[in-house]
């Protein structure tokens, strides 16, 4: 009957005991350590004497903390920028067209009717004037008397006809006077003046806030390409760690040490630090 009390008693002890670790364990804060460990007492022995120190439960408060990485240092060795061609570009603030005056003779006909006179051709007066003047002289005699004196009046009046004939076509000046129309067409020359755009002056503004001007021979945008220009992209860092060297790519240039955590160099610092995020 003893015993049956005594190992009742036990039981209660155990189940109270484990009832406070449970209650404390939730009213501890959460803090991201380890939960509390309890030590759970030995078990009785059935017919040996209940040791007192037994029934005393331990409850140590073990508060952990989280493990800070060992944090070593690489020394810099060398650091190379990397580089690569951009293109170089300026804010176009002005444009100005040029242009290119050029003056063209231009051939063209003119015509326009004018009156013109022309004169016949004269007559010869040692012959035409003389047989003329004897004919009609010879006609006029041949009209005067009768018998062997016609004769005579007829020779007498071709000879005055002959010489009067003579004379007055000596004494003419010319030929008829004839008047007629003539279009006559002449090429005269005319100037034409033409302009046309030939490129344009182009004032930009550079970055570092610098201007200049250049010539293009069409009109530009809102900027203008200049060339190209070297641009860092990243640097070849080597480092020595523990007697070797070894090369990484950074984004940055770095200071005159790398951080190595666990035997890793970190190359971005501000994630190497931030506390693990929290399941």
């Amino acid at each position: 009957m003893d015993k049956n009390i005594i190992a009742v008693a036990v039981a209660s002890m155990l189940v109270g005991g484990v009832a406070v670790a449970a209650y404390d364990s939730f009213r501890t804060p959460s803090t991201g350590a380890s939960p509390l460990v309890t030590a759970a007492p030995a078990p009785a022995v059935q017919g040996a004497p209940l040791d007192m120190a037994q029934t005393n439960l331990i409850d140590p408060r073990v508060a952990t903390q989280p493990e800070t990485p060992s944090i070593e240092y690489a020394d810099i060795v060398e650091v190379d920028p990397v580089r690569e061609q951009r293109p170089l570009y300026a804010t176009v603030i002005a444009t100005d067209p040029v242009r290119e005056t050029s003056t063209t003779s231009v051939p063209r006909e003119v015509c326009e009717d004018v009156v013109v006179q022309d004169r016949m051709p004269e007559r010869d007066g040692n012959v035409g004037g003389t047989v003329a003047g004897a004919l009609i002289g010879g006609l006029v005699g041949n009209q005067v008397g009768g018998g062997n004196g016609k004769k005579v009046a007829t020779a007498a009046g071709a000879v005055a006809g002959g010489f009067v004939g003579n004379r007055v076509d000596r004494n003419h000046v010319g030929g008829q006077v004839v008047t007629r129309t003539d279009r006559q067409c002449r090429t005269v020359y005319s100037d034409s003046k033409s302009s046309r755009v030939v490129g344009y002056n182009v004032t930009y503004r550079n970055s570092d806030g610098t201007t200049g001007t250049m010539q293009m021979a069409s009109r530009p945008g809102n900027r203008v390409r200049l060339g190209s220009e070297d641009h860092v992209v990243g640097y070849d860092v080597s480092y020595r760690y523990q007697g070797r060297v070894d090369t990484v790519r950074l984004d940055d240039r770095p200071g005159p040490r790398l951080p190595v955590i666990d035997g890793q160099v970190v190359t971005q610092t501000a994630a190497a630090f931030e506390p693990a995020p929290r399941g």
